[in-house]
């Protein structure tokens, strides 16, 4: 049996396996593989959203909520003889990492404990643990990566609770060295005119979640900015454009969307 068989046939993973189909990764789960799945059963699911103060059907509901179960899965199949304390495992929401630590029992990011180990599967193995893994928000993302200035400008601005929310977003995020390269003294400005630097902002954000694959495909069309003024995307020798600035780096995938580096500042 495949994984999604494999958890249907043990029971105890109802929110889950609801989780699975309604954000559409059932045949992602069902497919070749092989994958890692640490899987919440139903009452690390209950714990989770009574703390959280949510429904199950609220949760279901949930834009991230495919994201959030992406954070359950390694690729790979990693049997607990293969952890070791101290690593860390990439998962699906690539590049958020999983902390694996061992200290009279694998835990995952140091409070959720593995309960039941090595539960094969045609294409993967299950591990079961007692509660729900949450990924970095975008904010989070940025911080970790060293968005120093886009992270001072999001809290000069006003934007980080936003940021933090639902969503799902798209974001353009210049690199520290894009902001040093405006023009001297507009930095310093928009940073003492919160409105104005938020308006620069929002136009960095693109609402949804469009990965790299789908930008590609927007050669030479305009896309609606939250600012609600467009940008235009070109395709040059492989390379993707906003205008002048380019995309150095795609996909950081978070909780609540995903960030494309860019290597100027996008000014409305």
């Amino acid at each position: 049996m495949d994984i999604v068989e494999t958890a249907q046939d043990a029971g105890g993973f109802t929110t889950l396996l609801a989780a699975a189909e309604e954000a559409g990764l059932v045949d992602a789960l069902k497919g070749e593989g092989p994958l890692t799945v640490f899987a919440p059963n139903d009452e690390a699911f209950n714990q989770f959203l009574e703390e959280a103060g949510l429904t199950a059907e609220e949760l279901l509901g949930d834009p991230r909520l495919g994201n959030i179960l992406k954070f359950h899965v390694v690729p790979g199949k990693v049997m607990s003889t293969d952890l070791e304390d101290g690593i860390s495992a990439e998962t699906l929401l690539s590049p958020q990492e999983i902390d694996i630590s061992i200290n009279d029992g694998v835990f995952l990011n140091d409070n959720i404990q593995v309960i039941a180990p090595d539960i094969e599967a045609s294409n993967g193995v299950i591990h079961v643990i007692d509660g729900v893994l949450w990924p970095a928000d975008i904010v989070e993302t940025a911080v970790a990566a060293g968005f120093d200035t886009l992270v001072t400008a999001v809290e000069r601005a006003g934007l980080v609770e936003a940021l933090k929310g639902p969503g799902l977003f798209t974001v353009f995020a210049p690199i520290d060295e894009a902001f040093e390269a405006l023009p001297s003294g507009v930095l310093e400005e928009l940073l003492d005119n919160p409105e104005d630097l938020a308006d620069v902002l929002l136009f960095h954000v693109v609402s949804g979640q469009v990965m790299a694959e789908t930008v590609v495909g927007l050669d030479g069309q305009e896309v609606e900015t939250l600012l609600g003024e467009t940008i235009e995307i070109t395709i040059d020798g492989g390379e993707v454009f906003l205008g002048q600035p380019k995309v150095t780096r795609t996909d950081i995938q978070t909780l609540n969307g995903v960030i494309h580096v860019i290597d100027l500042v996008l000014v409305p």
